[in-house]
C-alpha cells in the first residue's frame, strides 16, 4: 500500500481567516495551515472539529503545516486535492474500478483542444480514455454532492467532455466521494444549478463513476468501498430555479426600525436568518435581498438596508417546505422577531436570530443538510 505522507499529526479545528489558510490548535498552541482546498466546506468546519495535518517542508511555504484531512463523525476525511490524480491513478492501475478494469494510465495531464484533463487512460487495443477527476466532500448521511461552491470551470470542462465524445473519443468523470456511508450522489442543483443542469444534459454520454472511498487516520492509498447509485430522477422533479432560501445577515448595533405596515420593531444586535420562497426566480429572488433598495416591498428589504450580507442559500424543492423550515431554524435560534414576514401564513416569524455566525454553527448547518440533502433519502426511497 503506497504511502502518501511520512508524518501525519493531529490538531483541532478553530477558525478559517481566508480560503487557504486554518488556524488551528496543535500539541496546546495555537497555529496556521494551508488548505490546499477551494470548496467552502461549510458542513465539515466547526470549532474544535479533529484535523490531519502534515509538516510543510516546501521553502517557500508560509505556513508550518498543510491540511491534509478531517472528521466527520469519527470518520477520516481526505481534503488535499493534491493528491486526487495520485488516487485516482492508483485505483486504475490497481483494477479496483468497476467497469473499468481494462483501462490502465497512460498519461497525466492531457492537453486536448483549450482544455487539460486529469488522466489519459488506454486498454490491451490501444483505445484511449480521456479522463476527469473530482474530489467530492460534500456529504449528508447517505448522501453526496458535488460541488460545494459554483464553478464554471467544472461546467466547461463537462461540456468539453460531452462534444469530445460527440467527435469520437472515449470521455469520462471520476468522483472521488471520500465518505464511505454515501450511498447516491447528485449534483449539487442547489448551489450551482447551472453545473447540475449541464451535468443532467451530458452525463448519458460519458462513462462516470461517482466511487465512495474508506480512509484510515495515516492516510495510505484508500480502500473503494463501493459505487454510488445515481437517482436522476430527483433531478427532475427539484433541479429548478425554484424553491425555498435561507438569508443570513449580520446587524452590527441594535435598532428600532420601521417595517412598513408593521411599524416600529426591535431588532438585537447579531446574525439574522430570513426564510422565504419563491415559486419562480429562486436565484433573482436572492440578489434582491442582496441589493440595498430604495423602493421596498417585503419586510426584508427595511431591515436589509441595515445589514451586512452573510449568505443566501438556496433550497430549491418543488415541495413547499417554507414553513417547516422556518420551525426547524426556530429551535435552534438564540430569539425571533415575532410577526416578521410571515403575514400569509400562521408561523410567529420567519426572520431569526442567533449570537453567532450560523454558517460556523453546527446545529444550523445540520438543518441545511437536513433540507438540501438528507430529506432526499425518503425520495429515493432509501
Amino acid at each position: 500500500m503506497k504511502v502518501l505522507y511520512d508524518t501525519v499529526l493531529t490538531a483541532t479545528y478553530i477558525k478559517r481567516p481566508n480560503r487557504f489558510v486554518i488556524e488551528v490548535s496543535l500539541n496546546g498552541k495555537t497555529e496556521l495551515a494551508h488548505l490546499p482546498n477551494p470548496g467552502r466546506m461549510w458542513e465539515l468546519l466547526f470549532p474544535g472539529v479533529p484535523l490531519y495535518l502534515v509538516p510543510h517542508t516546501a521553502p517557500s511555504a508560509k505556513t508550518k503545516y498543510r491540511i491534509i484531512g478531517i472528521e466527520r463523525q469519527q470518520t477520516p476525511i481526505m481534503l488535499d486535492t493534491n493528491y486526487s490524480n495520485d488516487v485516482a491513478d492508483y485505483l486504475i492501475n490497481t483494477k479496483q474500478i468497476p467497469g473499468w478494469e481494462d483501462w490502465h494510465v497512460l498519461r497525466r495531464e492531457y492537453t486536448v483542444g483549450h482544455s487539460r484533463f486529469d488522466l489519459l487512460l488506454s486498454n490491451a487495443k490501444k483505445e484511449q480514455f480521456l479522463v476527469e477527476v473530482k474530489s467530492c466532500t460534500l456529504f449528508s448521511q447517505r448522501g453526496a454532492m458535488f460541488p460545494d461552491a459554483i464553478t464554471e470551470r467544472g461546467r466547461k470542462h463537462l461540456l468539453h467532455l460531452a462534444a469530445l465524445q460527440e467527435q469520437g473519443y472515449k470521455t469520462g468523470l471520476l468522483l472521488l466521494v471520500q465518505w464511505d456511508k454515501a450511498q447516491w450522489f447528485l449534483p449539487d442543483y442547489h448551489t450551482d444549478l447551472a453545473f447540475a443542469q449541464t451535468f443532467q444534459n451530458v452525463a448519458p454520454k460519458l462513462d462516470w463513476k461517482a466511487l465512495a472511498l474508506t480512509w484510515t487516520k495515516d492516510f495510505t492509498m484508500p480502500n473503494v468501498s463501493h459505487l454510488c447509485t445515481y437517482p436522476k430522477q430527483i433531478l427532475n422533479h427539484e433541479a429548478h430555479n425554484a424553491g425555498d432560501y435561507l438569508f443570513i445577515m449580520k446587524l452590527a448595533n441594535d435598532k428600532n426600525l420601521s417595517i412598513g405596515h408593521k411599524g416600529l420593531m426591535h431588532f438585537p444586535s447579531g446574525y439574522y436568518i430570513y426564510i422565504g420562497s419563491a415559486k419562480a426566480n429562486l436565484d433573482k429572488r436572492l440578489d434582491h435581498h442582496k441589493r440595498k433598495r430604495k423602493n421596498k416591498h417585503w419586510h426584508l428589504d427595511y431591515l436589509r438596508n441595515e445589514c451586512q450580507v452573510i449568505a443566501g442559500l438556496p433550497i430549491r424543492t418543488a415541495d413547499d417546505l417554507e414553513c417547516s423550515l422556518a420551525q426547524s431554524v426556530k429551535k435552534i435560534a438564540d430569539w425571533e422577531i415575532k410577526g416578521f414576514g410571515c403575514t400569509d401564513c400562521h408561523c410567529s416569524s420567519h426572520l431569526f436570530g442567533m449570537s453567532n455566525n450560523p454558517i460556523h454553527d453546527k446545529n444550523f448547518m445540520q438543518v441545511v443538510e437536513d433540507y438540501r440533502m438528507n430529506r432526499l433519502d425518503r425520495l429515493i426511497g432509501i
